[in-house]
């Protein structure tokens, strides 16, 4: 077991506490900016209104610099090539769907979070993100089973199925729902490639050679490499559903234990998150 995922064997020690910290500040990064968007304004303009927040708030290195996505990139449609990824000219429009993404490193602590939107009244946007609750108690269950990764996510597909959506995520590099995420190493500034920052993927590498060696991937696929249980440490989840060109998701991360109490087991870090608050306002409502 590594040293992290040795310090993060309870729900509230120094370690969760740093990577709760951060995750709290890229949702809070995250409603700010949806909060200022209009019609008119670009992806690369909300990617950057993303990079300046969080600048403003302490933030000089990233596991991958913000993206946002509007209208049908949501769904990631047409996307061949990892390029499409990036932020466009694209410009939001009224009813459109938007996901925000960002996963910035704060205090030598990672976070990596994902949030969807819609500026004004977009109903098949509200479905989607009411049925996403769903996915979120699949995989805690499952995690706490000890289920492999892969039959997980093959589940996760399964309802995604049923729902009546297609799996987003799997146009993701390696198709992956999730991947591990670590402490980095604090710098004054860190470049980056391609849009990742470099101390961070040297982690990730890093985890890749460590996990081939003894028989488990960071990497949460649905391919054989990902055919084992949930390793202990810290994974950033991230389900993402499609409908005929919408798209909606959460990212957040998971804590998996090696305890044999389920509930110490796995647990998400924070309930207190935007797209958890609002399913529970949802079921007050009906």
């Amino acid at each position: 077991m590594t040293g992290l995922a040795k310090a993060v064997q309870h729900t509230n020690t120094p370690e969760l506490r740093g990577f709760r910290e951060v995750q709290r500040l890229a949702y809070a990064c995250a409603e700010a900016v949806a909060g200022q968007l209009r019609s008119g304004v670009t992806e690369r303009e909300a990617a950057r209104m993303q990079r300046v927040w969080l600048r403003e708030r302490g933030v000089r290195d990233w596991f991958h610099l913000p993206f946002a996505w509007f209208g049908d990139r949501t769904a990631f449609a047409g996307f061949k090539v990892p390029l499409q990824f990036f932020p466009t000219d694209r410009k939001l429009e009224p009813g459109m769907p938007f996901i925000l993404d960002m996963a910035p490193v704060y205090k030598g602590f990672t976070a990596d979070v994902g949030y969807a939107g819609c500026l004004g009244l977009n109903p098949l946007h509200d479905r989607l993100l009411a049925d996403l609750e769903a996915h979120r108690e699949l995989i805690l269950r499952e995690v706490r089973e000890r289920r492999s990764l892969r039959e997980i996510y093959e589940d996760v597909e399964r309802l995604m199925t049923a729902q009546g959506y297609a799996n987003r995520h799997r146009a993701y590099p390696f198709g992956v729902i999730a991947h591990k995420v670590d402490r980095v190493a604090e710098r004054r500034w860190s470049p980056q490639v391609f849009g990742f920052g470099t101390q961070a993927l040297k982690g990730l590498v890093s985890d890749v050679l460590h996990g081939h060696r003894e028989g488990w991937s960071p990497l949460w696929s649905p391919y054989r490499f990902s055919d084992h249980p949930p390793q202990p440490g810290l994974w950033a989840v991230e389900p993402h559903l499609g409908f005929r060109g919408t798209g909606a998701k959460f990212e957040e991360i998971l804590v998996v234990t090696d305890s044999k109490d389920p509930e110490q087991s796995a647990f998400w870090l924070d309930d207190d998150l935007p797209h958890v608050r609002r399913w529970a306002e949802e079921k007050v409502a009906a």
